[in-house]
């Protein structure tokens, strides 16, 4: 299994691709432990696990489920869904099992299709992109992990800086990161979903199914915002429908555990950790990448590993068909904002360098190729992934990018196919 190693990538061609669709071929010098500039400070959930303490603790619903459980952080068992999930809780078992649905959100459609047509090769399945029988029964090893849990906001994403982002890209440059909007928007990628389905999940304010819960759980109010969340509100105009130390429901995501020692860059260990990402991720020797399927492929030999669902090519930059290879890995990289080339040429103007963070053009992470000024990458707008087109490049989730970057390396074959 390969984990998180950092390592410098020196004169590495970042073609910003994600802005308004459109690349940026102009080359810059990245170095792959680049900080993002963004201090996500957080409480870790344990000494031996490096994520957020709203980490999944899956052993918890793989073993007997103990409600009752001496010392134990309370979670979904602990306060009953309102209602069953089933296409939820499907996408959070795909999702954690290599096959990403994309955002989260209890509703068949293509991201989701395409993972169960993944899960169902890899699983000598009949391909359908349905949630079948035969498919139903495949997952049954996972009935234990509900749709949803129930997580408390630490008390430490209240100090973090959240900015709303200018639309001017002189603006942008101006800012130290292109960090998370809000709270509410860190809080959706951290589980990976969306804000709206979030509240879905919340009615209220308050978990699905918070007044059905016995025992000695209460609801936690909302808190009054301190001093400096107020201050930092008011600076950045950006106001969140959840806060800090409040109990919600969120999607059941799991494969979020970062070991000690996996990670040796602090920026990226704290990336990982917003984006509910682990750092043992399956080795992989070869990544296919269709067009018509709008779909990575990545795998061991012959054996699929995992699929994501991606956004690569239009008419006026196609997806360059072919074998590449992979020259290196930018983790949380800055952006070249060229318009000559964002315009095909068609017009020139100023230059500018935007900083880097979760809204950058190209995410969290730039994975490199040969293809002089082509790679793979995130994108602010999760949402869009396998609908708007790219302009070239390979774009993903943020959460699927970072996922995809601790599976390869330089000596990962890369295929693009029509």
């Amino acid at each position: 299994m390969r984990t998180y190693i950092l390592a410098a990538v020196s004169s590495l061609a970042l073609a910003a691709c994600g802005l308004q669709g459109q690349d940026n071929e102009q080359d810059t010098d990245t170095v792959a432990s680049a900080d993002s500039g963004t201090d996500y400070g957080y409480d870790t959930y344990g000494d031996d696990n490096l994520a957020d303490t709203m980490a999944s603790n899956d052993d918890r619903y793989m073993n007997e489920i103990d409600a009752d459980a001496e010392g134990e952080e309370a979670q979904t068992s602990d306060i009953p869904d309102s209602e069953e999930r089933p296409v939820m809780q499907a996408q959070v078992v795909l999702d954690r099992v290599g096959f990403g649905p994309g955002v989260i959100d209890g509703k068949m459609g293509m991201s989701t299709e395409n993972a169960l047509r993944g899960f169902q090769e890899a699983n000598d399945l009949k391909v359908t992109g349905r949630l079948d029988d035969a498919t139903k029964e495949a997952l049954s090893d996972w009935e234990r992990i509900p749709a949803t849990r129930v997580v408390t906001i630490p008390a430490s994403w209240s100090e973090a800086t959240y900015t709303d982002m200018p639309e001017d890209v002189a603006e942008k440059a101006k800012l130290e990161t292109l960090g998370y909007k809000s709270l509410d928007e860190r809080l959706a990628e951290r589980f990976h979903t969306t804000v709206d389905v979030l509240k879905q999940l919340n009615p209220g304010g308050k978990p699905a199914g918070m007044t059905q819960a016995s025992g000695t759980l209460k609801p936690t109010p909302t808190p009054t915002p301190t001093s400096s969340e107020t201050k930092a509100s008011s600076a950045a105009k950006s106001e969140s429908y959840f806060a800090a130390g409040q109990q919600i429901r969120v999607p059941n995501i799991g494969g979020d555990r970062i070991a000690p020692g996996s990670v040796s860059e602090t920026s990226w260990q704290q990336t990982l950790a917003s984006l509910g990402v682990g750092s043992d991720q399956p080795e992989v020797d070869r990544i296919v990448v269709s067009k018509a399927g709008k779909t990575l492929k990545a795998y061991q030999g012959d054996t699929l590993v995992a699929l994501f669902t991606v956004s690569s090519g239009s008419s006026e930059f196609p997806l360059p068909l072919g074998e590449w290879d992979i020259v290196g890995e930018a983790y949380n990289p800055p952006y070249s904002y060229d318009p000559e080339v964002l315009s095909g040429g068609k017009q020139d103007g100023e230059e500018y360098t935007l900083p880097p963070g979760p809204n950058s053009p190209v995410g969290v992470v730039w994975i490199d190729l040969s293809k002089e000024h082509y790679g793979i990458h995130g994108t602010p707008d999760p949402e869009t992934i396998g609908r708007a087109q790219s302009s070239g490049c390979v774009r993903l989730t943020n959460w699927d990018a970072a996922r995809l970057a601790g599976m390869v390396s330089q000596s990962t074959q890369v295929i693009f196919e029509a």
